[in-house]
């Protein structure tokens, strides 16, 4: 049987609709896959997300230094672990643009906290474990500075940013079903592999976005193995180089995304649901990458696949995901360079696992 037992204070429906909405807000695609799962994971889900994003957005803001960042993480922190009131730190930001979604999230963190307050102990406890973490991690990279030495630094930081996620959500599915939890051992490394499969794939598509506000997440040994340095990686006239940087990061990324498929596939098919939220970014992922690969656009501006191939991916997934077969094959199909992506949207062959 699975476990929905919840408190006795659970947050209201009317308070849980606004975290719903603040979702929407910061991320589409992510809302999607959160508000199909079952009620009491989504609520549960929804609220760890939004105090991942409150982290976030003290991360990203392009208007703070870096010390500011830093400074306002470990205050996060202090108030994650009960050392300071939320007030200490929505007062610290409360000049910030609201107009901006993440900073609606960070402003609106006291009601977030009071939201995770009703939840289950144990797992008000796992999130805040995980994003305490998460965060001093993040300040820690701020103290770093804006630039990543080599592969295994990359990995570190996407571990701040992204494993510690997957991690998280591999303990709260444990809460929700036992026959998860009795798989946990194989699911926990590959939920790590999920989340740096997303953050790879993030860093390739907001590359440009990155370098404007001063950051750059390739690593200094990707570049400077092929002669380029952190300025000629973006010049067109470096182009052919600067491509073959970024297809350094793609075969990163695909190492990464299939071990993201295999923590899907080891997720029971009778949790249809919970595949489906983990399966969506994953094959999101895949369908960017494939655009993103041999294209100078990746290093002008923002790659990413369009909305009718979010929902065809939907749709196919929704009615053939049962199939761990089918997401193998289609998992192939979507990461052809080129019309791959278009061929995996139309294809929809149904297959026994």
């Amino acid at each position: 049987m699975l476990m929905q037992v919840m408190t006795n204070e659970l947050a209201s429906r009317s308070d849980m609709d606004q975290l719903y909405r603040m979702l929407r807000g910061v991320s589409r695609t992510f809302a999607l896959s959160i508000e199909q799962l079952p009620q009491g994971l989504r609520d549960s889900i929804t609220i760890a997300y939004l105090l991942f994003r409150v982290s976030d957005a003290l991360e990203d803001d392009e208007d703070l230094p870096a010390h500011e960042k830093a400074a306002l993480l470990r205050t996060w922190v202090r108030v994650l672990e009960g050392g300071a009131p939320v007030e200490e730190l929505t007062s610290a930001i409360a000049s910030l643009d609201p107009n901006n979604p993440e900073i609606e999230v960070a402003q609106q963190a006291g009601n977030v906290m009071s939201a995770l307050h009703s939840l289950p102990t144990e797992v008000e406890e796992a999130i805040l474990l995980r994003l305490t973490r998460s965060t001093e991690g993040m300040a820690r990279w701020q103290d770093h500075g804006p630039y990543v030495e080599d592969e295994p630094a990359l990995d570190d930081y996407m571990h701040q940013v992204a494993g510690r996620v997957g991690y998280l959500l591999t303990d709260v599915f444990s809460w929700y079903s036992p026959i998860v939890r009795e798989r946990r051992s194989i699911l926990m490394p590959l939920s790590r592999e999920c989340g740096l499969a997303l953050q790879t794939v993030n860093i390739i598509r907001g590359m440009r976005k990155d370098y404007e506000r001063g950051w750059v997440f390739v690593p200094q040994s990707y570049y400077e193995s092929v002669g380029l340095t952190r300025e000629t990686l973006f010049d067109p006239r470096c182009s052919d180089k600067a491509l073959m940087v970024v297809e350094m990061l793609a075969a990163k990324a695909e190492r990464h995304l299939w071990g993201g498929l295999q923590y899907v596939i080891h997720i029971p098919r009778r949790l249809h649901s919970i595949r489906l939220a983990c399966m969506w970014p994953v094959y999101f992922a895949v369908g960017t990458l494939a655009v993103s690969r041999n294209n100078a656009n990746v290093l002008l501006s923002e790659a990413k696949i369009g909305r009718d191939q979010v929902s065809q991916i939907v749709a196919s997934t929704r009615l053939l995901g049962w199939s761990n077969h089918w997401l193998r094959f289609y998992y192939h199909l979507l990461a052809q360079p080129g019309d791959g992506v278009e061929k995996a949207l139309a294809s929809l062959i149904p297959s026994a696992s």
